[in-house]
C-alpha cells in the first residue's frame, strides 16, 4: 500500500520573517515595547518564546549599528576611541 504524501507543515507553525527595524530608534521603541509586554507576565507560552525570539534580533540590529557607529568614530579620531567627554 502506498504512502500517503506527507501533509505541508502549517503555515502558523512556520515563523513569518519580522521586518528589520527603520532605525536604531525604531528598533530601540520596538524592543523597549517588547520588554514591557515579556516582563507583564500575561503572555502565552508561544507568545514568549516568539517574543524573545524577536527581542534577540531587535537587540542584534541594535548592536550592529551601535558598532558600525563607534566604526566610524575610530576613524574621524584617527583609529583611537576616547571616552565621551574627554577632548
Amino acid at each position: 500500500m502506498p504512502k500517503a504524501p506527507a501533509s505541508p507543515v502549517p503555515t502558523a507553525a512556520v515563523p513569518a520573517l519580522s521586518p528589520v527595524p527603520a532605525s536604531f530608534e525604531a528598533a530601540q521603541e520596538e524592543l523597549e515595547q517588547l520588554v514591557s509586554r515579556l516582563e507583564s507576565g500575561q503572555m502565552p507560552l508561544e507568545q514568549l518564546l516568539t517574543g524573545y525570539q524577536r527581542g534577540a534580533e531587535l537587540l542584534k540590529f541594535c548592536r550592529g549599528k551601535l558598532e558600525a557607529v563607534e566604526d566610524q568614530i575610530k576613524v574621524l579620531d584617527q583609529g583611537a576611541l576616547k571616552p565621551w567627554g574627554q577632548e
